[in-house]
């Protein structure tokens, strides 16, 4: 069992403040799982609704008759399936003491009526699937990503098959459950096309030329795949300055796995041209989650054929950048230096794949993407 007490422990520290928990995050990840952890040490009666359940779906057409009489923990799996329970559950919340536990295969942006309905009573967890502190294997959870039955797969035949399947269904089955009525061969041959863009700008004329459909609709395709959890855009950093900067966004596949299914990579990644970008996107989901950044407070920053920093975190009145190099010996760059004095950054952290940590200059170090993960651990 892989210990994730972390997301226990702050499941416990939001329901001393909220009646309503909402654990979000892509399918298969774990949801269903920690919520089961969660409520066998609870101390309360729990109650389960999986919406993948038709008995369950069809009892919650009428919340009332199905919720009222309940007291303690109510589960509720898979909540985009009946998002309009959330003025109902706004209602419970106010005049019950029952406590919900609610999750769901989707953003809060895409489930938005839980904003809207449940705002002061509400807090939201972001689960992942297993990240590099939670793993004992970092070069396995490189190659197969963090998806628990990819990862623990008894063989990597296997796991690639889970992932091939796991992609099938999303397009064919999954968006269709979150209301999505969009072509799954289009959207097949949009991801793949994307994959090819990781770690890079997007352009969405040119993939749009590519499908033969609009930017707008390739925005709003985009942000169906980013609010499912599937990929990444990471936005721009702008500061006032006359140089030109790059105002879209970067895009990455978030799981490694899925990534290098979509690349066809069977074997091992070392042997893959593109190497470095598939390190890249990996190192840059685990730091996101090592520091706990939120999303809105991840950018990268460029300028045309100028510079470049591939990720800035606003941690408070800090500016902290991130590079990462698939190198064993990286150097301070000019876009170093020029980021430093444009974005006037409290540091640059360069990660490589290496157990390295040293200094470069007084506020650019060189660290392991490991012994970064240990080190911040230990702070924290």
């Amino acid at each position: 069992m892989i210990d994730r007490s972390s997301y226990i422990n702050e499941i416990t520290e939001v329901f001393e403040i909220h009646s309503v928990c909402a654990i979000l995050g892509p399918r298969q990840c774990g949801k269903t799982t920690l919520a089961a952890l969660y409520a066998a040490n609870a101390g309360l009666t729990v109650h389960r609704f999986d919406l993948e359940n038709h008995r369950d779906l069809n009892a919650l057409a009428s919340p009332s008759l199905a919720l009222d009489h309940l007291e303690g923990l109510i589960i509720i799996d898979e909540i985009q399936r009946r998002p309009e329970l959330f003025p109902y559950l706004r209602y419970l919340s106010d005049y019950s003491n029952k406590k919900f536990l609610i999750l769901g295969s989707a953003s809060r942006d895409l489930i938005h009526q839980s904003s809207e309905s449940l705002a002061g009573r509400i807090s939201y967890i972001e689960l992942t699937p297993f990240s590099l502190t939670e793993i004992s294997n970092p070069p396995l959870h490189w190659r197969r990503g963090g998806f628990p039955k990819s990862y623990l797969a008894n063989s990597n035949k296997a796991s690639m098959r889970w992932r091939d399947d796991y992609i099938r269904t999303f397009i064919e089955q999954d968006l269709a459950l979150l209301g999505f009525n969009i072509n799954s061969i289009l959207m097949r041959r949009l991801w793949m096309m994307i994959s090819h863009y990781h770690g890079g700008i997007m352009n969405y004329s040119e993939v749009g030329r590519s499908l033969d459909i609009t930017d707008k609709t390739i925005k709003r395709y985009l942000e169906i795949l980013s609010g499912a959890f599937m990929i990444r855009l990471l936005k721009p950093f702008y500061v006032n300055i006359a140089k030109r900067q790059v105002k879209r966004p970067k895009i990455y596949v978030r799981d490694s796995g899925l990534l290098h299914n979509l690349w066809d990579v069977d074997g091992d990644i070392d042997k893959h041209p593109k190497l470095g970008s598939s390190f890249e996107g990996y190192a840059l989901e685990e730091v996101i989650r090592i520091t706990g950044a939120r999303s809105q407070d991840c950018y990268f920053w460029a300028e045309d054929n100028v510079s470049e920093i591939d990720l800035v975190i606003i941690k408070g009145a800090k500016k902290l950048g991130f590079e990462f190099k698939y190198s064993d010996a990286p150097k301070v760059t000019k876009s170093m230096y020029r980021a430093m004095e444009i974005l006037n950054l409290s540091s640059i952290t360069v990660i490589n794949p290496g157990a390295d940590n040293y200094k470069l200059t007084e506020n650019i170090s060189v660290i392991g993407l490991e012994e970064f993960a240990r080190i911040t651990q230990q702070k924290t």
